[in-house]
């Protein structure tokens, strides 16, 4: 829309547009800026509404790149070479051997015949390394998923009895795919860090325990009752069948004590003999596969002859050749409704457990993974696993760190599992038909042992977070007398109500001023010049080894509570965010301000009220206890009928900041500006200076410029005001800068002392002389070095009005010295923030140095104007007061 007609519309509506910064033309708004030294001042654009939808549309090279990152292998696959192929054979094999008992395993967990979990494993390793970033996971049949879908299935045979217990487990997995698909393709994969790592422990503990208690009496041979119960339930049920154990139990406990038997033994050898441990390592890993095939062997020869009704314990019997179910999946309306309410519960375990074991591998071997493109890849395989019969498959924690372990070198490691799958699928279902379904249930309990969170983790939440620790435990005891689906639901809501609550009740902190040095043994970094030069710290001038650092007054940061804060001048509050600024905290934490100011400050205004009715409701004055006490100590009399305490000083500005806020909306702004109206009327016949620190955000740089804040109040009633606009500057940089010159010669300085000391030198590095080094000194309050506020002379020295052009601000440091700073004076330099925008500081420091000089140029202009007032009430009067 043109200008012209944007402006007509507005007229047209009532709205009254901001045309521009008011600081923005005004005469020589900062002298300091005004140099021979810079070409031009900066002033800071608001940021476009336009631009910021302009960059939300995506460019064609962008289009390109994320169609590329669909199919990350492309990346990787030109560079194939032996030693890669080498590394994933050995790595495929292994995991192929481990994943077929696994993946029978835990079909059975699933309420499905094994078939179906050698279906979804071949899938699973096939179809993800085309969409992988992670070399290490392993997608496949998982314990949790199992016993999820178990569940769901053993639930819908009563709602769905016509329709087959795998068709139901095909169906979620192409709804859960599809959405999980949905939201890798959208990159919308930071939606998993919702769900914290105590919410993640307390899922896996519980669930863990969950399938141990459900597979004790498969194990047992236990018979007589549902395995679906709760744990307690089923707990309490094997312990009532313990005199119905079959012979089931010794195919089942003894295979259990040899699977932890051959790992603690493989364990020792690998620590008793290192040279051996990658020895070690694959025996323990095949331990499963060994355990199987000997058990099978056992049972073949007990149960060879005898008729399926007559063997002697309970076996998988015949297990179908090939892909006898591959088919297209049924999915109609019916089912999907039916299973609606239960994807929930099923997208999060596909995602959770998958995503924090992609992390945690990526950060252990070095490489970053996209978790919108490993959502990508679940999706997909659960799309496409249920055409051969599959059902849901995610990453398996157990064999992504078999599968780092063994050394594999890329994610076609996958496709050799993948041949080791079909080979079982197609040549062993004859050796299938002898497994005992005991050993099974062993196979199953030891795998997920290793889910359960040990003791000594749940001890380490407990010193970070003793609060997430009874998250925790909460969630593990839902999910025990209850169902996975709760613990998720539950420990999920907890974390995010414990997150909200903490958000929603945030208060801010008053900082206290305080110089610091730095100590090196037992001297100050900085005091000695032959220090400055090893360490590349500062200059050898006594002001350099001090500087401000800001702390919250309370010490509620640890600090030393011997150190003494206070607020840094009289009247001036420095308050900083904590948690944010935004809709949920500004009342809370904006309420704790002003409760503590009108704690700590007097109204500027002493004048009483006349009669007791011209009182406001809210503000009904001291008792007339308190006022007889504060006549009877003397106290001023204004301020005793209004039970004021003269000792403490008027509001005068407030310093806010917002070095954690990235974002305000309106809210909160509203909020800020209810306050500051609140503060305005409190200090009246003054205003409050509203100045604003360490904002980093463009967007809250415009929201708060478009309430007012950013620049200062005019008062009406003192048209003369003069206002100080200190503004924090930098070199502008480069090759023929003053800092680089600066740099070069202190590494020539610095090269000859090496040359000079090699020995003594050797270990220290030169980091270059810091921008502060050339800022000119001054004297503390208390005569010594330091960083204390400077007088009004000083200040009108350094900036402002009074500055004459042609010399160049410290603007960083306090006050000039007479000496020159040569490494900012001797190059070009410019304002760090916009000076249309003189309330916006960089830094505490500079936003304090102002705050101060403004105050008490104030206090000039009222002593002047007091001064011709009573000069005028002379002349009036013939000179009575004389």
């Amino acid at each position: 829309m043109p200008p012209k007609a944007g402006h007509l519309v507005a007229k047209a509506l009532g709205i009254k547009l901001q045309e521009h910064d008011p600081f923005k033309e005004l005469d020589r708004p900062g002298a300091s800026m005004m140099s021979d030294r810079t070409d031009h001042t900066f002033v800071e654009e608001p940021p476009l509404v336009l631009d910021y939808l302009n960059n939300l549309i995506p460019s064609g090279k962008e289009l390109y790149e994320y169609l590329l990152s669909l199919f990350p292998f492309l990346s990787w696959i030109g560079h194939y070479n032996l030693q890669w192929l080498i590394g994933d054979l050995v790595a495929g094999i292994t995991i192929g051997a481990v994943v077929v008992p696994q993946g029978m395993a835990y079909a059975k967990l699933a309420n499905l015949d094994v078939q179906f979990g050698l279906y979804s494993s071949f899938m699973g390793v096939l179809i993800y390394w085309f969409f992988a970033t992670s070399k290490d996971i392993t997608i496949g049949p998982v314990a949790v998923m199992s016993q999820l879908t178990g569940g769901i299935v053993a639930d819908l045979a009563e709602t769905l009895p016509d329709i087959d217990g795998h068709v139901i487990a095909s169906a979620l997995a192409i709804l859960a795919g599809s959405i999980v698909l949905f939201i890798g393709l959208v990159r919308c994969g930071w939606i998993v860090d919702v769900i914290s790592l105590t919410a993640l422990s307390a899922f896996m503990t519980g669930s863990a325990l969950n399938i141990v208690v459900g597979q004790i009496p498969t194990m047992m041979g236990i018979t007589g009752f549902p395995t679906r119960d709760a744990p307690y339930i089923v707990f309490i049920h094997t312990l009532q069948g313990l005199p119905r154990t079959t012979l089931d139990a010794a195919m089942g406990l003894t295979a259990l004590a040899m699977l932890y038997l051959i790992r603690a033994a493989c364990s020792y050898a690998a620590k008793r003999w290192p040279k051996h441990q990658r020895l070690a390592f694959f025996l323990s890993t095949l331990r499963t596969v060994f355990v199987i095939l000997l058990y099978t062997m056992i049972s073949w020869l007990v149960n060879r002859g005898l008729p399926k009704e007559h063997v002697k314990f309970k076996i998988l019997l015949d297990v179908p050749r090939g892909f006898q179910n591959a088919a297209v999946p049924v999915l109609n309306q019916r089912i999907a409704s039916n299973l609606a309410s239960y994807l929930p519960a099923t997208v999060i375990v596909l995602l959770i457990e998958h995503i924090a074991i992609s992390k945690s591998f990526g950060r252990v071997n070095n490489y970053t993974i996209n978790p919108s493109q490993e959502m990508v890849a679940i999706g997909v395989t659960n799309m496409l696993g249920p055409f051969l019969g599959g059902y849901a498959a995610t990453g398996s924690f157990s064999r992504t760190a078999i599968k780092s372990k063994a050394g594999v070198r890329t994610p076609f490691a996958g496709v050799i599992t993948a041949l080791v799958v079909l080979l079982a699928i197609y040549a062993l279902p004859a050796v299938f038909y002898y497994i005992p379904n005991a050993s099974l249930a062993a196979v199953i309990i030891h795998a997920v042992g290793d889910l359960i969170t040990p003791p000594n983790t749940v001890y380490q939440f407990w010193l970070v977070s003793p609060l997430e620790v009874f998250i925790f435990f909460v969630g593990v005891i839902v999910t025990v007398f209850s169902t996975i689906e709760n613990g998720i639901y539950c420990t999920v809501s907890l974390s995010a109500a414990m997150l909200l609550f903490r958000i929603l009740r945030a208060k801010g902190r008053f900082l206290g001023r305080v110089k610091v040095a730095s100590m090196l043994g037992d001297h100050v970094v900085g005091d000695d010049p032959r220090q400055c030069a090893e360490y590349g710290t500062f200059t050898g001038s006594p002001e350099a080894p001090f500087r401000n650092v800001f702390l919250p007054i309370t010490h509620a940061d640890g600090s030393n509570p011997e150190i003494e804060l206070d607020n840094p001048y009289p009247g001036i509050f420095i308050y900083r965010f904590t948690e944010g600024f935004n809709y949920t905290n500004a009342s809370h934490s904006l309420g704790y301000m002003t409760d503590y100011i009108f704690a700590h400050t007097r109204r500027t205004n002493l004048e009483t009220f006349d009669r007791p009715g011209d009182r406001p409701w809210n503000d009904p004055g001291p008792s007339r206890r308190k006022l007889k006490a504060a006549a009877a100590a003397g106290t001023d009399g204004a301020a005793a009928a209004e039970g004021l305490d003269t000792t403490l000083p008027p509001l005068k500005a407030i310093i806010l900041d917002f070095s954690s806020v990235n974002h305000v909306d309106i809210t909160s702004v509203q909020q800020l500006i209810d306050v500051r109206n609140q503060l305005d009327r409190y200090a009246a016949p003054d205003t409050v200076d509203w100045h604003i620190a360490c904002i980093s955000n463009r967007w809250a740089k415009r929201a708060l410029a478009a309430a007012g804040f950013g620049y200062p109040t005019m008062r009406p009633d003192v048209p003369h005001l003069r206002w100080k606009s200190i503004f924090s500057v930098a070199e502008i940089g480069g090759a023929q800068s003053a800092a680089a010159a600066a740099e070069f010669e202190d590494n020539e300085k610095q090269l000859e002392a090496l040359q000079s000391h090699s020995h003594s030198h050797s270990r220290h590095r030169h980091h270059g002389q810091d921008l502060e080094a050339g800022l000119p000194p001054y004297k503390s309050d208390e005569g010594g070095s330091g960083s204390s506020i400077p007088s009004e002379a000083d200040v009108d020295a350094a900036v402002g009005a009074d500055v004459k052009p042609g010399t160049t601000t410290a603007a960083l440091t306090s006050a000039p010295a007479p000496a020159p700073a040569p490494a900012l004076n001797s190059g070009r330099t410019v304002a760090v923030h916009g000076i249309n925008r003189p309330l916006f500081h960089v830094d505490l420091t500079s936003a304090l140095q102002s705050a101060i000089a403004n105050v008490e140029a104030r206090g000039e202009v009222h002593a002047e104007t007091a001064g011709t007032t009573e000069e005028e009430a002379t002349d009036a009067s013939g000179g009575a007061l004389r």
